[in-house]
């Protein structure tokens, strides 16, 4: 992955824990938002939007299990 693509993920994965404060969001919920996130990150550095969502989804389905969303 390029450099562009990652800082992008992450940037996306800490609006993502930004985004859903306060809603109590499921690992669904939160899976949904990161293929979102990941598959524009991928969009524009020019990617492949499939494998940015595939990256986004499981990134936010699991960033509860590392305590960043919450």
């Amino acid at each position: 992955m390029s450099k562009k693509l990652v800082l992008a993920l992450g940037l996306g994965l800490f609006g993502l824990a930004g985004c859903t404060q306060g809603i109590n969001p499921t690992d669904m919920d939160r899976g949904i938002i990161g293929a979102g996130v990941g598959a524009t990150a991928a969009h524009v550095g020019g990617h492949d939007v499939a494998k940015g969502a595939a990256i986004g989804a499981v990134a936010g389905a699991l960033c509860d299990d590392v305590r960043l969303c919450q």
